[in-house]
């Protein structure tokens, strides 16, 4: 025991920095929780993949829809520019944007018909085959030579049944979506946090009652709400951002409320109830931050089920109403014509499906970032 009381003090010292100067403060910049946690999210991949996609996808929607001089809703019937295929100048190279399309069973006798089939236009036929005693093949053609468009007419995603530009329409969709989801969320999280907190840290009957409430509004399914609401107030995205709240918040309500319970009883809660302070202060400056990690990332496990939700009623007539687009009623609109333009369902199902996936790959990375326990 003496001995361990006669060692020196400069024996001991850090191994992976310069030891500090006499009574000062140790070397480098404090961490805080968020820095910690925006340091290990950096360290995952997946994670920020998951940014930069949904960077994109959100530049994409706000700037987008102008990026040509065709609106959402205007119709090109005048100029017979119905069902273009996707054409893109300086990417023709790609069969997908060459503004080819193949036309189904045209007499082969026809094809040299220059008033039909404007020189140039057909690229090759195949298929050939006879039905009822007549040649006829399937002949792949450049459709805007076949339909007359110039050089200058481009349709980078194609256009509708209506003639409408599928671009300008499904990033103008998918801003019409991302804007429901942070709007719902949002506002699922500001009731979700107030109901939770003050079950969580007021208890007894308040916490019995108000929770009662929460398993009553639980158990009405998700679809039945929206339908009424959409029924009551009319298709908007007003109504599509309440119905979608409506119901979402009693999930955030009750983790903020385990949040609650779990800290109120640390000791630097107590500190602050000696000291004087109100209930509000408590709440919002001593528990509510120990607690942000969970909600934050469950705010974000919450957009891509809204969003989801939200194309679904779109896609089944529920929900945003024409000539508004979202990702649902552009996808509902292009299934009558999958089998002939699948372009038109590619582009809405591709977008859709990378902000489910990166919004689920982010908030596995969040889940891991802010669980200190993990690093």
């Amino acid at each position: 025991m003496t001995e361990q009381k006669k060692t020196k003090k400069n024996l001991f010292v850090f191994a992976n920095r310069p030891e500090p100067a006499a009574g000062g403060p140790l070397p480098g910049k404090a961490a805080s929780y968020a820095g910690d946690a925006l340091r290990q999210l950096r360290k995952d991949a997946a994670a920020v993949a998951a940014v930069a996609i949904l960077a994109v996808l959100v530049l994409m929607a706000v700037f987008a829809p102008d990026f040509n001089e065709y609106s959402y809703r205007r119709q090109l019937l005048a100029e017979d520019y119905v069902n273009m295929p996707p054409r893109i100048r300086g990417l023709t190279w790609i069969p997908l944007f060459n503004g080819h399309a193949t036309l189904k069973e045209r007499q082969l006798s026809s094809l040299s018909d220059t008033a039909k089939y404007p020189e140039g236009c057909v690229i090759r036929t195949f298929n050939e085959r006879t039905v009822r005693g007549i040649p006829v093949a399937d002949v792949e053609v450049d459709y805007y030579l076949y339909k007359g468009a110039g050089e200058d007419v481009n349709f980078w995603f194609g256009t509708d049944a209506l003639g409408r530009d599928i671009w300008t329409r499904t990033w103008r969709g998918t801003r019409v979506s991302l804007l429901i989801a942070f709007a719902a969320v949002l506002l699922d999280l500001m009731i979700g946090t107030v109901w939770g907190a003050v079950c969580g840290w007021y208890g007894g009957k308040t916490d019995l009652i108000l929770m009662r409430i929460c398993e009553v509004v639980r158990a009405i399914p998700n679809v039945v709400i929206c339908t009424l609401m959409i029924m009551l107030m009319g298709s908007g995205v007003g109504t599509m951002i309440l119905a979608l709240a409506c119901r979402n918040w009693v999930g955030t309500a009750q983790l903020v409320r385990a949040q609650f319970l779990r800290f109120k009883g640390r000791e630097y809660v107590l500190a602050a109830q000696t000291m004087g302070a109100s209930d509000v202060r408590i709440m919002s400056r001593h528990i509510l931050p120990n607690a942000a990690g969970p909600i934050i990332n469950r705010a974000v496990m919450a957009v891509p089920g809204v969003i989801f939700t939200e194309a679904f009623l779109s896609y089944i007539g529920l929900g945003i109403a024409a000539p508004e687009p979202s990702l649902g009623n552009l996808l509902a609109e292009a299934q009558g014509v999958l089998g002939l333009y699948p372009t038109q369902t590619l582009f809405p199902a591709l977008i859709i499906s990378l902000m489910m996936i990166a919004f689920h790959l982010l908030s596995n990375g969040l889940r891991d970032a802010l669980d200190t326990k993990t690093y």
